[in-house]
């Protein structure tokens, strides 16, 4: 199969599919056909040069490939929904970059930087989100669970591994309990899935009556 062919199924399978898709998913498509790795790089690198120039990208995540509206054209499709954004409270995004930056850590050593208690909601949503998760138990009494990060995490916020998180010298430092951290919510526009057809088209009224709220704080 050429290389323009295998572009083509992949860019495809990309739009179709509702989470990012890794070599061997991409691989697996192309059934007793399977182009070798390597090809499936050299289309992949070709479909990222050619959405350049437009309203959407190519993006490498930890789980994999996917394709995404670019981050500045996100205020204009996100009218295409009624929905609006979820917002996360300040004291959230604080707790979730502390685990990012300090894992495996426990709840204890977050409420100790951050200088004020950790509220049990607070740790479920991220569980729930499925952004971190229980990796373990600290060997001091009473046994505290040590949380890390997940795979989930890292696609959400649109990075490929840990080293991907901006240095800790550019968002100050984690042991001022008045740090200002800088790790938010990023507004993230994959291209819809076609067959959700039931929250779109929407009336031009509806589309078009505000923007959606930022993300507090």
């Amino acid at each position: 199969m050429e290389e323009h062919q295998v572009k083509n199924v992949i860019e495809a399978a990309l739009l179709a599919a509702d989470c990012p898709l890794g070599l061997d998913q991409l691989q697996a498509i192309f059934g007793d056909e399977q182009p070798p790795k390597a090809l499936l790089r050299a289309a992949l690198g070709t479909l990222d040069a050619e959405f350049a120039e437009r309203g959407i990208e190519l993006r490498e995540v930890a789980s994999g490939f996917r394709i995404q509206v670019r981050s500045e054209f996100g205020e204009f499709v996100s009218r295409l929904w009624q929905e609006r954004p979820t917002r996360y409270s300040r004291a959230l995004l604080e707790t979730l970059a502390l685990i990012a930056y300090r894992q495996p850590v426990t709840r204890g050593e977050i409420e100790e930087v951050r200088g004020v208690s950790v509220s049990t909601n607070i740790m479920r949503t991220l569980e729930e989100r499925n952004w971190v998760r229980i990796v373990g138990h600290r060997d001091v009494p009473g046994k505290p669970a040590l949380y890390a990060t997940t795979h989930h995490f890292l696609d959400y916020f649109g990075l490929r591994r840990l080293e991907d998180l901006p240095p800790l010298a550019e968002i100050r430092d984690l042991d001022d309990p008045n740090v200002e951290l800088e790790l938010e919510a990023p507004r993230l526009y994959v291209v819809p899935d076609v067959r959700e057809a039931d929250s779109w088209p929407m009336e031009p009224e509806e589309a078009w009556a505000e923007e959606p709220d930022s993300l507090r704080e």
